[in-house]
Formats: structure tokens, sequence, C-alpha cells
């Protein structure tokens, strides 16, 4: 399997294979999408009802994934990216006020997406492992991409950036969002497949899928390294 072949959807079977990419390191920036306390904490399994159960066994495959692969490949991408002088940024959902009235509609709408995320809050923070360090950059945001909802767009303007690695979560969403942003500012856009998730595998696929080839380029975060480092 190679990441000029693999996650390609219909509308790319037979197309070339993409030319390897040009990594500059001071025009490009690690991005790190949402990995926040609240997605990662949960409840002691036998104190839930049987039906709370069910849903958490079902998120269990999720968590593996984030324990097992996306938090630690991020965190040796972040120390590779700032030995390599390559920018690491974050963003990070979160309300400016307490009750939220600040959020876009999509975080003010019933169901799971219905955040209350304070940006001072334990829950709002990034977890520790992937905490930003000296004056890497933070943005807060109340809507799924990381370019519409802060001054991102002008943070990587005034960088100098014209490469966005991304990285987090969730992969069908937060991420997808951003990437399509980035992609409609004609960024080059990288998707490190191993440092991101979604709620399944499948969705995560699927997703990676949909935005391959036209919005980014999807690669594990070793591929990448090979390229960082040439």
């Amino acid at each position: 399997m190679s990441w000029k072949t693999d996650f390609r959807s219909l509308y790319y079977l037979g197309a070339p294979e993409p030319d390897d990419p040009v990594i500059v390191a001071k025009e490009t920036a690690l991005l790190v999408i949402d990995v926040q306390n609240t997605y990662l904490e949960r409840p002691e399994r036998a104190s839930l009802g049987p039906e709370e159960q069910k849903r958490y066994d079902l998120w269990t495959p999720f968590h593996s994934r984030m324990h097992t692969s996306v938090i630690p490949r991020t965190a040796e991408m972040l120390e590779f990216c700032r030995k390599a002088g390559i920018e690491c940024l974050f963003a990070r959902i979160a309300c400016h006020t307490s009750d939220g009235r600040d959020r876009s509609l999509s975080q003010k709408m019933p169901g799971w997406n219905n955040l209350l995320l304070p940006k001072n809050e334990h829950a709002s923070q990034i977890v520790p492992e992937l905490a930003a360090k000296g004056d890497e950059i933070v943005v807060t945001k109340t809507t799924d991409s990381a370019l519409t909802g802060t001054n991102l767009r002008l943070i990587l303007h005034n960088l100098g950036i014209k490469t966005v690695i991304c990285a987090g979560i969730f992969t069908d969403q937060c991420v997808s969002s951003t990437v399509r942003s980035l992609a409609d500012e004609s960024y080059q856009v990288i998707v490190l497949e191993d440092c991101c998730a979604a709620a399944t595998d499948d969705l995560h696929r699927k997703e990676l899928e949909i935005i391959n080839m036209i919005y980014c380029h999807v690669m594990t975060s070793g591929e990448f390294c090979k390229f960082a480092s040439g």
C-alpha cells in the first residue's frame, strides 16, 4: 500500500499518481485539531446503566485508536516538527461565554455535537500529551473549521505558511471541515491518517476517501517524515 494509491474514491480510480510533496520547513505548519480532554475522559463502565454501557462499548474502538495510535504518533510528530523547524499550531473547540451563546448553529443543535465547552474549563483543554510548548499558537473555535471560526487564516498568512499538515479529531467532522477550508484558500494540505480518528474506523476511512486527492493528500506520519527529512 502507498499513499499515492490508497484512500481513492471512484472519482480518482485510474488517475495519475501525485508527485511527491516538496516540504519547506519554514513554509510548513502542523495543525493539531480538537484533541481535548472532553473526548478522551470516560466514566467507569460499571457505573452506567445497560443502554449507556452499550454506547460505551461502541466508543471503545475509538478510545483504543486514540491511545494506541493518534495520541502517541501525534506526539512524535510534534517533536519531529519542532526539531525540523516546522511551526506547530493547535485548534480546539471552546466557547467564550459560560452559556455558549457565541457558538455556531452546528454546535447548538441537539445531539452529540451540542457540547458546552467554556474556554477556561478542564474539558475544553488540549490533552496533556499534546499540549502546546513555549509560544506555540492555540486558536479557539466555535465552528467546525479551524479556519472559519478563528483568525487562523491571518496567522498562517503572517507566518508565511504554504503547506498545512493536519492531525486530530474527528476525521469526518472538524478535520474534514478544516481541510476543505484550507484547500479553498489554496494551501497544500496533507492529512496524517494515523494521527486522526473518527467515531468508527469505517467513518474514518470513508471520509479520507472523500477528501483525498481533491482537498488534500492522505499519508501516514512515517511517510510524511521521509519527505520532510529529505
